[in-house]
C-alpha cells in the first residue's frame, strides 16, 4: 500500500450562491500520478486551489503529510513539502535556468543573516539547483536565459523550480499545454520518473496523455467526482462517458 502523502476530504468552495467545488474528496499516494479531469468550469483549478493553500475552502479538511494543513498558508504548506505548477509560466525569463533553480531553492531555506554572501556562494542553494535541473533534462540549457527556452522546456523548468524546494507532493496545473508530441513525450517520461518518490495530481485536458501516465483518475462534472478510477475503468464508464468522453 503507498503512502498517503495529501488528502482531501469534503472539501467545498461556494461564491455566493455558486459552488464551484462541491464535498470533494480526493487522496494522493506516493508512488501515483492521479489525474482530474473534465470540461472547463468543472472545477480543477479551483480544486488545486485549494488544495495548496492558495484559496481556502468554505467547508472541508486537507491533510498534508498526515497533518491537518487545512488553515495553512501557501507558503507554510510549501515548506513542509508540497509544490505546484500554474496554468501560465511562473519563471524569471531575464535569468538563467539555474538562476531560477537556485532562487527556487533558496526559498526552501532562506538564509536572512548571511547578508554579506553572494547567492551564488550558497553551496546548499547550488548544489540543489545543479541536481534538479540534471533530473529534468535542463542541464545543456543550464545557463540560457530562462525566457530563450523553448515552450516545453519553460514547462520542465517550472517543475525544476518545485523540485528544487524538495518537495513530496506535486501539483501540476496543465503542464502538457500548448506541447508538440516530442515535448509531451519528454514530460510524460519525466512525470513517470518522479512518481516513485512523490505523490503527484495531474490536471490537465490531453486525454491520450492522461490515460497514458495515469496511474488513477478523477472525473468532476459541475464541481463533484462522478468517478474515481483506474483509466480503464473510467474509460469503460458509461456516466464518464456521457458527461465527457463523448461516448454514444
Amino acid at each position: 500500500m503507498t503512502d498517503v502523502l495529501l488528502k482531501g476530504s469534503g472539501i467545498t468552495r461556494r461564491w455566493g450562491g455558486l459552488v464551484a467545488v462541491d464535498g470533494v474528496s480526493i487522496d494522493l499516494h506516493r508512488g501515483e500520478v492521479h489525474a482530474v479531469i473534465g470540461t472547463n468550469g468543472a472545477g480543477k483549478s479551483t480544486l488545486i486551489n485549494i488544495l495548496s493553500g492558495e484559496i481556502p475552502p468554505s467547508a472541508g479538511r486537507v491533510e498534508l503529510l498526515g497533518r491537518d494543513a487545512t488553515r495553512w498558508s501557501q507558503p507554510k504548506r510549501a515548506r513542509n513539502g508540497l509544490g505546484r505548477s500554474y496554468q501560465r509560466n511562473t519563471i524569471y525569463p531575464g535569468f538563467s535556468v539555474f538562476e531560477n533553480c537556485r532562487l527556487a531553492a533558496q526559498a526552501r531555506t532562506p538564509r536572512p543573516w548571511a547578508v554579506w554572501q553572494g547567492a551564488d556562494r550558497c553551496h546548499a542553494s547550488n548544489d540543489a539547483a545543479l541536481a534538479v535541473v540534471q533530473r529534468t533534462g535542463l542541464f545543456d540549457v543550464a545557463d540560457r536565459a530562462a525566457g530563450m527556452l523553448s515552450h516545453g522546456q519553460k514547462r520542465q523548468l517550472e517543475i525544476a523550480m518545485c523540485l528544487a524546494t524538495e518537495p513530496q507532493v506535486l501539483l501540476l496545473d496543465e503542464p502538457l499545454a500548448g506541447m508538440g508530441a516530442e515535448e509531451t513525450d519528454r514530460m510524460l517520461a519525466l512525470l513517470a520518473d518522479l512518481k516513485a518518490e512523490h505523490a503527484i495530481l495531474l490536471v490537465e485536458h490531453d486525454m491520450d496523455a492522461v490515460f497514458r501516465i495515469a496511474d488513477r483518475i478523477t472525473v468532476m462534472v459541475n464541481g463533484a467526482v462522478i468517478a474515481t478510477d483506474t483509466p480503464d475503468a473510467v474509460r469503460a464508464s458509461a456516466e464518464v462517458q456521457a458527461a465527457y468522453l463523448g461516448g454514444h
